[in-house]
């Protein structure tokens, strides 16, 4: 019987996937900008590099979709290597936090109630009490404003969220049958926490990864609007919108176009997570449905 659970679950999750609307809008908008990110990669319409001082503030063309900068530089190729720029550091860095941050939380609530559950909660309130922003002037203070400490400032901003949300899911199992019965079995904590709490709240991991990567790449746009995330010649949708918001005035699209992307890109990602969300809720499928 065991045998069959598993597919026909998956099989009603797709089927869940494919009728929310949500998570089929959403799926399609990152897809694109991840395609992009990839093609960008080994092709851009134009070197994003490349200056033409007599071409700057085209609008929109044939020739140039997006138009031109204030260098004369293609916009939509700048778009293109910039989606690559903040895919890839708000995926590592949410990466890093959760691969910190999950097994802090649950290691917490296998101790919970001792000195090292407290211990380890004190600190994430503490990691809390440091925005990302303010982590990131930290470390560029030290060693400098790059990309790679974009995601270490938001990565560690993201380890207490996992670690909070960790702890949560997994103190709600721990006085279960199934966990109480691994334990008669002789299992100790650490491998009942990797063989039973986290494929159980896996789901919820899941659904706050997709949050968190939304939040990440505003984060990563934010730091970069400030010149603390990637430097230049390294195009980033943050440094795009902070060079051009003079010249709105003059060329509207050098600004709306970054902006909008950030936005389309964001809301992507939020209409995913919220469609994740509704497909592993049987709840959220009944009452939308």
């Amino acid at each position: 019987m065991s045998s069959f659970a598993q597919p026909l679950r998956q099989d009603s999750l797709w089927r869940a996937a494919l009728r929310s609307r949500n998570f089929l809008i959403g799926a399609v908008i990152t897809a694109v900008f991840v395609l992009a990110a990839v093609v960008s990669i080994v092709w851009t319409p134009y070197d994003f590099v490349a200056q033409n001082i007599p071409n700057k503030f085209k609008p929109p063309s044939a020739e140039h979709w997006f138009g031109t900068d204030h260098f004369g530089r293609d916009i939509l190729s700048m778009i293109m290597r910039g989606a690559q720029t903040s895919i890839t550091v708000a995926l590592v860095a949410v990466t890093v936090g959760a691969a910190i941050g999950t097994p802090l939380g649950l290691w917490a609530a296998a101790r919970r109630g001792t000195l090292l559950d407290e211990t380890i909660m004190r600190l994430n309130d503490l990691v809390f009490a440091f925005p990302a922003l303010l982590i990131a002037i930290l470390i560029t203070a030290v060693f400098g404003p790059s990309a790679l400490n974009a995601i270490i400032a938001i990565g560690i901003f993201n380890v207490p969220v996992f670690a909070r949300l960790a702890r949560a899911g997994a103190l709600t199992l721990w006085q279960r049958e199934f966990i109480m019965a691994a334990r008669v079995a002789g299992k100790g904590p650490a491998r009942i926490s990797a063989e039973h709490i986290l494929p159980n709240i896996f789901n919820t991991l899941l659904v706050q990864i997709t949050i968190q990567f939304a939040l990440g790449i505003l984060a990563e746009a934010a730091l970069a609007y400030v010149g603390l995330g990637a430097q230049p010649p390294i195009p980033s949708w943050g440094k795009m919108l902070s060079d051009s918001q003079t010249m709105i005035s003059i060329a509207p699209h050098v600004a709306l176009i970054p902006g909008l992307t950030i936005v389309l890109m964001v809301l992507g990602v939020n209409l995913l997570g919220d469609g994740l969300r509704d497909v592993f809720d049987p709840r959220l499928r009944r009452s939308r449905s």
